[in-house]
């Protein structure tokens, strides 16, 4: 341990009670300010004697004032983080009304009979690329067609199904 360091050791202890106090002043509670103070315990550890410290008590206050305003700032970031996700997991969202309920039920059927009515080989490359979640260079490998016919055929599909959609 350094000279510094064990110097401001030792005023630490000696001055714990005034420190203590001034801490809870900018951190608004006496628990809050000792976890400061025992952050401060450990950064004095760490001071070396690269250089001279004329006032030793002032650099202790300086020092456990700067960690405290440290510790303020970073406990109002973690307060608002948690305050916007407990709002966002806690929102009440939007249910539909029963009529926005019985028209997407409406546009469901509308898509299903359509998708129905693709056909072959369409409606199984349909199927593969999009439910099964085939690549379409592996769906056109497993049906020996080209990737050009199955990108045709999914674009196809999808602008029948679209159409069928938006008839609702």
């Amino acid at each position: 341990m350094s000279s510094n360091a064990a110097d401001l050791s030792d005023m630490l202890i000696v001055e714990r009670a005034s420190i203590i106090r001034r801490l809870a002043r900018i951190v608004g509670s006496e628990p809050a300010a000792e976890d400061v103070a025992q952050s401060l315990y450990l950064r004095v550890q760490r001071i070396d004697d690269s250089v001279a410290i004329a006032n030793k008590r002032s650099f202790l206050f300086r020092l456990a004032s700067n960690l405290a305003i440290d510790h303020v700032r970073t406990e109002g970031t973690r307060a608002r983080i948690q305050a916007e996700a407990e709002a966002f997991l806690w929102a009440d969202f939007e249910q539909p009304s029963p009529e926005e309920i019985v028209a997407a039920e409406a546009e469901l059927q509308q898509v299903l009979a359509a998708a129905r009515t693709l056909p072959e080989p369409m409606r199984s490359i349909f199927r593969m690329h999009r439910f099964d979640g085939l690549r379409q260079s592996d769906v056109a490998a497993r049906l020996g067609v080209s990737v050009t016919t199955v990108e045709k055929h999914v674009r196809r599909a999808l602008d029948i199904l679209r159409a069928a959609r938006d008839r609702t």
